[in-house]
């Protein structure tokens, strides 16, 4: 026999990314995405190709975390504290890319690949950062909300 859902989860799973897109961690996510190939382009082309490396990492996380806030995974798995992972994975891509992007903005006289890449990276280090600073604010006005025991017992 045929199955007939199996055109329906392709489409199920589009319209889950149109609208996820349209929010502002998934446009931010998005946002990292692409940035992160353009740089990992960048660097390609460039004569020192060792620095992609950081690009490609926090591209794949990036995704990974794309497809796990898209398909609601964070509040299906919850063995994992899916906030403050994803806030450790932005700062830390923040600071990498700050550091790598630096480094080849200075020392990438007579490349232009790497400039370029320098230059994006540094636009998602300070994409990152913002990612960072909202997932901070989140997990600040959740402490917020939840009112602290009055029991004196212990």
């Amino acid at each position: 026999m045929a199955d007939t859902n199996a055109g329906g989860s392709g489409a199920n799973c589009l319209e889950k990314l149109k609208i996820y897109v349209k929010t502002q961690k998934g446009f931010i996510l998005a946002a990292e995405i692409l940035l992160s190939f353009i740089i990992i382009i960048c660097y390609a082309a460039s004569l020192y190709g060792g620095y992609s490396a950081v690009a490609i990492c926090e591209m794949v996380f990036a995704m990974v975390f794309f497809a796990i806030f898209m398909m609601d995974l964070d509040k299906q798995i919850q063995v994992v504290n899916w906030v403050w992972s994803d806030l450790f994975r932005a700062g830390i891509g923040a600071l990498l890319y700050i550091i790598t992007s630096l480094i080849c903005v200075i020392g990438g006289s007579g490349d232009g690949a790497r400039i370029a890449g320098g230059v994006f990276g540094l636009i998602a280090g300070l994409l990152f950062a913002y990612d960072t600073y909202t997932i901070f604010l989140q997990i600040k006005s959740t402490r917020q909300h939840t009112a602290a025991s009055t029991d004196d017992r212990v």
